[in-house]
Formats: C-alpha cells, sequence, structure tokens
C-alpha cells in the first residue's frame, strides 16, 4: 500500500560554514564569521559523535551576517559596535528546521514547521518518506508546529543492514526517541496509512504522551485489509487480474532486467498500482504526476519485510503481527478516524475502529481515495484543524 513517492536529493547536514559567506564580507566581518562558523561546525561534530539531536546547520543567518557588516561599518566609523539585535521573524515567517535524532542507534530524520502544539506526522508505506505530504498539509503549521518524520530505513532516515529490525515495535521507540530528543512533551499524533498502524501502536505504550491520535486512511486488522484486498481483485475486469495473477505466480522478484530484480517489475507495478490502485487511490483530484514506476526512495529491503513478497493484493510480512481489535478500546485520548469513500483502506476499516476507540470521532471524505487530502485538501484541513482547535 506504498502511497505515492516523491524523490528528494539527500539533504546536506554540515555544509562548508566557514566559507559559504565570508569572502563577500569586509575583512573583520569575515574573520568574525570564520571564528563563529567554526564553532557551529566543531559543536555539529561533537554532537554527531555523542548522538542525541544533530540538528541541521542553519549556517549563520542572513541576520547575523548583517549584525557582523554593521559591527564591522560602525567600528570603521569610530562609534562602538555594540550588540546588535535581529528583529523576531513576522508573523508571515514561518522557518524549517532539519536534523537527526540519534534513537538507540539509529539516526532518524526530522523536519518541522510551524507554530504552537506540537503535531508530529508518521507517513506511510512501509518505506516511504514524509515527502509526500508536501506541500499539503503545510496550512496546519499556522496553527501548530509540525513534525515530520523519515521512519527508519525511509527516506533520509539511516538504513539497516539487517531488515529483521524494521518492526511496528521498533518504530514505536523511534517516534518515543524524537518526542524525548526533541523535548516536544506532550504531542498530538497524526498517522497515515502505515503510519496509521505505528501511531495506534505508539498509543497502547505511549497514551500519557498524547494529546490527540489522529488515525488517516489505516487499518487495525492485517485479515481485515487482506479481505478487502481479495474483494478489491474479484471486482478488477478479468484481463488484469489475469496478468497480475500470473505475475505473482511466476514470482515477483529476481525479475526482469537486472535493474529490476530486486524490486516490483515495471509491468507489475503498472499493473498493481496504475490499473488496480489508482481508482482507490485518487478520486476527485487525481495527480496528474502520478506515476506507478516512480519509486523514488522506496526501501524495498523494508518493504519486504514488513509488507511481504508476494504482492500487494495479500500482506504476508511482519505486519501480520497487526490485529488490535481487542486493544482499540484501551485508547482514551481523543481520536479522530478518518478515510475517503473510495479508499483502499476501506471505510469500513474506519468505521470498525470508530466502534472500537471510546469517543471517537469519524470523518468519511467524499470523492475521496487513500489520498484524501490531495483529493480533498480543503475538508480534510479543516477536519483536522478543527479537532485540535475546537472553537469555544
Amino acid at each position: 500500500m506504498r502511497p505515492p513517492t516523491r524523490h528528494c536529493p539527500p539533504t546536506r547536514f554540515m555544509p562548508d560554514l566557514q566559507n559559504r559567506f565570508a569572502p563577500a564580507l569586509p575583512s573583520r566581518a569575515a574573520a568574525i564569521w570564520r571564528r563563529a562558523a567554526a564553532l557551529v561546525a566543531a559543536t555539529l561534530f561533537c554532537a554527531a559523535a555523542s548522538g542525541a539531536v544533530i540538528a541541521r546547520a542553519a549556517t549563520p543567518n542572513a541576520a547575523a551576517a548583517q549584525a557582523a557588516t554593521s559591527g564591522a561599518a560602525a567600528g570603521r566609523a569610530g562609534k562602538p559596535a555594540g550588540k546588535s539585535v535581529a528583529p523576531p521573524p513576522g508573523a508571515s515567517v514561518y522557518p524549517i528546521d532539519e536534523g537527526l535524532v540519534d534513537a538507540n542507534g539509529v539516526l532518524i530524520y526530522y523536519m518541522s514547521v510551524g507554530r504552537g502544539a506540537p503535531l508530529l506526522i508518521l507517513h506511510g508505506g512501509p518505506g516511504a518518506s514524509h515527502d509526500y505530504f508536501l506541500p499539503y498539509l503545510l496550512p496546519l503549521a499556522r496553527r501548530n508546529r509540525l513534525i515530520f518524520i523519515d521512519e527508519r530505513g525511509s527516506g533520509r532516515s539511516e538504513k539497516l543492514d539487517d531488515a529483521s529490525a524494521y518492526t511496528v515495535e521498533n518504530m514505536v521507540e523511534d517516534v518515543e526517541a524524537v518526542r524525548r530528543g526533541l523535548g516536544l512533551g506532550t504531542i498530538a499524533l497524526l498517522g497515515h496509512s502505515f503510519g496509521g498502524v505505528l501511531a495506534q501502536a505508539y498509543a497502547f505504550k505511549y497514551q500519557a504522551s498524547l494529546s490527540h491520535l489522529i488515525l488517516c486512511s489505516t487499518f487495525h486488522s492485517t485479515r481485515g485489509l487482506n479481505d478487502i484486498f481479495r474483494k478489491m481483485k474479484e471486482a478488477m475486469p478479468s484481463e488484469l487480474r489475469s496478468r497480475i495473477d500470473g505475475m505473482e505466480q511466476a514470482g515477483l522478484y529476481g525479475h526482469g532486467k537486472e535493474y529490476e530484480k530486486n524490486r516490483y517489475t515495471d509491468d507489475y507495478m503498472k499493473a498493481a498500482w496504475g490499473e488496480g490502485y489508482f481508482p482507490y487511490l485518487y478520486q476527485r483530484h487525481p495527480d496528474p504526476n502520478f506515476d506507478p514506476t516512480s519509486t523514488g526512495g522506496t526501501s524495498w529491503d523494508l518493504y519486504r519485510e514488513m509488507w511481504g513478497s508476494h504482492g500487494e493484493f495479500i500482506i504476508d510480512g511482519n505486519l501480520v503481527s497487526v490485529e488490535y481489535a481487542d486493544r482499540l478500546h484501551s485508547i482514551h485520548v481523543p481520536t479522530l478516524i478518518t478515510a475517503g469513500d473510495h479508499d483502499e483502506s476501506d471505510p469500513s476499516l474506519a468505521r470498525a475502529m470508530h466502534d472500537r476507540i471510546p469517543g471517537s470521532r469519524l470523518v468519511i471524505l467524499p470523492q475521496s481515495g487513500h489520498m484524501t487530502f490531495v483529493d480533498q485538501p480543503v475538508l480534510f484541513l479543516r477536519s483536522i484543524d478543527d479537532f485540535l482547535h475546537p472553537a469555544k
């Protein structure tokens, strides 16, 4: 159930701070810049060596450079430089912060933007990245600090040599390490697709750290989802179903061209993710850039470990352990459950979760597939915002 992926180049966390802007500054200011940049680089190196949080070296910003230049000019004019205090960012400016948190030996990438109570956001896949949320969820940053993460093995987070370490339980500990490492305190937690499975598992163990729980287009039972996939296949045109069945029966890995052998072949991706899934991904606003063969940063070893190796319409990896029906009653934090009316995570799953989580709120978005925030951006954002900030 891989959401559409977007490929982004790796982020550079330690640029050449000392020389990035210094040549453009007067000599005295350049010297100040180089000393400050050296201190920042040394601090980052020590942080990386000792673990914990490694924040991106937001290179000394334009205000700092301007302060250094102004100080040098004041000195030349015979006036004391004093301290130049940059004005705070205006209400219309939302700086972006990013970095890595060392989560028990695994580096987890985060990107944060916005103001207000923290809302931590978990992506699907498993093995996708947070990129597919952007730019759709960004308006929520007006009233909440959004913290997007890439789960272990995904996106910009550390890849593991041992695929057996890709489990829901380990990812729960990663989320908790991010919460603690960034000093977030009590958080609202949003999970989409597989991210919603992870959010449920987090709530079972760390509910005291939650203010709100938001479960979007997700599932609580692998058996239930596999049954939905079986019905989805039965509803396909017979030619498409036969084509998909034939490729699955022949085995989905080790076929095709050399570069295809460690993933699905292009033919299978077009049939399964394209012709098979597309009506359940989008309804009102189909993404014209959707390409079922664009695997972007998909983590295939993670995907096979968790989802399984026998195709898109059966989960037989370690996610078979996801059977939460008998545990949902233990969730007592305010909970919102959303799904599209044409969602591949069928609305019946959302209704079953709603029935089992006391006091939960259910929103079924019309004319929507799995990517509800693409199909119905206004309704989706309003449902989240109204839930987190109810009118008094």
